[in-house]
């Protein structure tokens, strides 16, 4: 009787029972929804995956995974260090308006760490705002770089962004945008599905960072059981008996519980009584493959952002033939193509306000890890004796000199 109501479909629940004319029964109701029995057993068997929004995604990948935290710190405090220079088409300028804001940009950060903040949020969720304070004059006043996970951008009827609202504790500050005023300078990576964020190295490596943060949870579990694997207690009585009485196995339980697990009890040894045998179990070929598991995610983390793995202290990885060349593949991949897109939409926005086409790029030729590079591309321009000196400059990213910009 119990089954065969089970088996009954939801929808007939309404009402099981209908009093009887003459037996003076009760109407009994089951209510319940059509969904419950997917939501009670929908997850059952399935992976548990951290969520993929960007705050969370930045809180695992980066305040709680060493291996995220590590490639986002290299990359953006290497991309703040490399040295900027100003320039148009027709000089290298040594002093500027742009190069004052870039060196001081406000009162609480310089250049560095400006850069670096905007270089670690470009990291960790695809995209980076500075916001231009109006000075005195047509250059802002300070920049500032804002909270990627504050900012919503507001798109209008031509998809163009209209205003940017920066909201905190409830409030919200809407900036607007006009063709005259740009107080929001946007960066963004490349999304195959967005139109108006970007797409960042933290969302690619998501599963990665979950197996790692896993294998992690699992080391720290081990540590805690004395960092060795489980065993069984065998127990056989002198008259051949093999049951404990319950005393006995409680006595037992306890005794174990209170001297022998926990990394505080590690190498304890252990005093059987007569009739007890520890019989060690080793680890299963599954357990000793664990920790490759582990360095193949920190890998693919390390990949994902463009790092080196033999820079992240990461073993296995013999792709490159020495630390020198994965220094230099580091700053040619992943180092270089970041800073030239960040300085060329900075350049582009602050030529905006003074309508100067002014630009901001690094300074290949200050860069010790590329100098052997720039050193044998210099020898091949300096040789080339077709080439004039314009010429020349131009191969080397030089500007102009005063005496070719006249001819």
């Amino acid at each position: 009787m119990v089954f065969d109501f089970l088996k009954r479909a939801p929808e007939v629940v309404a009402v099981e029972k209908k009093a009887s004319a003459t037996g003076g029964g009760f109407v009994t109701e089951a209510k319940a929804s059509a969904t419950g029995r997917v939501v009670a057993f929908g997850s059952s068997g399935r992976v548990a995956w951290s969520p993929r929004d960007a705050v969370s995604l930045a809180r695992t990948g980066f305040q709680g995974n060493p291996i995220g935290f590590r490639a986002v710190k290299l990359i953006a405090e290497a991309a703040a260090a490399l040295p900027l220079v100003l320039q148009d088409a027709e000089r290298r300028y040594e002093s500027h308006p742009v190069l004052e804001l870039i060196r001081r940009p406000n009162g609480a950060q310089g250049r560095a760490e400006l850069f670096e903040a905007v270089y670690g949020h470009l990291l960790l969720s695809g995209n980076a705002y500075l916001e231009a304070v109006p000075g005195a004059g047509a250059l802002p006043g300070e920049l500032h770089v804002l909270r990627s996970d504050r900012m919503a951008l507001v798109p209008g009827a031509d998809g163009w962004p209209v205003a940017y609202d920066y909201t905190v504790g409830g409030r919200t500050h809407r900036f607007a945008v006009s063709p005259d005023v740009q107080p929001i300078c946007h960066i963004k990576t490349f999304h195959p599905q967005d139109d108006h964020y970007g797409f960042s190295p933290l969302q690619a490596a998501a599963v990665a960072l979950d197996v790692h943060t896993s294998a992690s949870a699992w080391s720290k579990a081990l540590l805690d059981n004395a960092a060795r694997p489980s065993g069984a207690i065998v127990y056989k009585g002198a008259d051949g008996q093999s049951q404990l009485t319950n005393d006995q196995y409680d006595r037992l339980l306890s005794e174990m519980e209170s001297h022998h697990q926990g990394a505080r009890n590690a190498g304890r040894p252990m005093l059987l009584e007569g009739g007890l045998d520890w019989k060690p179990m080793g680890f299963s070929p599954s357990d000793m493959e664990f920790q490759k598991t582990k360095e193949a995610a920190a890998r693919e983390i390390a990949i994902a952002f463009g790092v080196p793995p033999m820079l992240m202290g990461i073993p296995g990885d013999a792709t490159y033939a020495n630390y020198q060349e994965a220094n230099r593949a580091f700053y040619r991949l992943t180092v270089l193509p970041l800073v030239s897109r960040v300085t060329a939409s900075v350049s582009h926005w602050l030529s905006g306000f003074t309508g100067e086409a002014v630009e901001l790029r690094p300074d290949l030729d200050q860069i010790p890890a590329l100098a052997v590079e720039r050193d044998q591309q210099w020898a091949r321009v300096g040789a080339a004796d077709f080439l004039t000196s314009a010429e020349k400059r131009v191969l080397l990213g030089l500007p102009r000199l005063a005496e070719d910009a006249g001819a």
